[in-house]
């Protein structure tokens, strides 16, 4: 268990190089691939003084190998999304509804477990609520950020911003991000929980031992 976030690592790494071959935009596998970098570099530095729960770090690689292969094809161009308007008849490419889906699954756990572990917050109605609010204002932020690339960008900035003639494709994003943070809280409270304790205890007796 305690080489896995070194396991999942060298995976993500692994998926960011794979996803920089001959990418479909330049461009766009900058943009979204940036996000790993801001999440990996502070990861990496704190792993020592403040390790994360085994589920956030799984949860927050999954999401990474998610941007990596929109970063690949675009977001608008991933075969998972065609193969899904086949499957069920879709109008669109919904590759990035997963995307943003991730966006408010994963956030919630990790903002979950900082708000836990270094708030006095407890388990209860003020976490779920601040844990959504917090995630929807990742949401909503990256929002702006797309609206800046694509008033600065033009119409290069169409295979990033990816709204494939959608008028709604904001409230969309950030309606799925909702979903993904309630269904993380709904679903991973009880194992979350479980885990930071489990984390907390060992990490104090690598401190004591040292």
């Amino acid at each position: 268990m305690k080489r896995e976030p070194h396991v999942l690592l060298g995976v993500v790494l692994l998926a960011v190089a794979v996803s920089a071959i001959n990418p479909h935009s330049w461009g766009t596998w900058a943009l979204e691939v940036l996000p790993i970098a801001l999440a990996g570099v502070p990861l990496v530095a704190t792993y020592k003084r403040f390790p994360l729960t085994p589920l956030s770090y799984r949860l927050i690689a999954v999401h990474a190998l998610i941007l990596t292969l929109g970063a690949h094809y675009t977001y608008a161009e991933v075969p998972l999304g065609f193969w899904m308007e086949d499957w069920f008849g879709f109008e669109r490419n919904h590759y990035d509804r997963i995307g943003h889906f991730a966006q408010g699954f994963v956030p919630a756990i990790v903002v979950r477990e900082l708000l836990l572990r270094r708030t006095p917050l407890v388990p209860g109605r003020w976490l779920i609520t601040l844990v959504t609010f917090v995630c929807l204002g990742i949401s909503g932020g990256f929002e702006v950020f797309e609206g800046f690339v694509g008033m600065l960008g033009g119409d290069n900035a169409a295979d990033y911003l990816g709204t494939q003639g959608d008028q709604w494709d904001t409230q969309w994003d950030m309606t799925m991000a909702l979903l993904g943070a309630s269904a993380a809280q709904l679903l991973f409270s009880r194992v979350h929980d479980r885990q930071i304790e489990l984390v907390e205890v060992r990490h104090e007796g690598e401190q004591g031992g040292r």
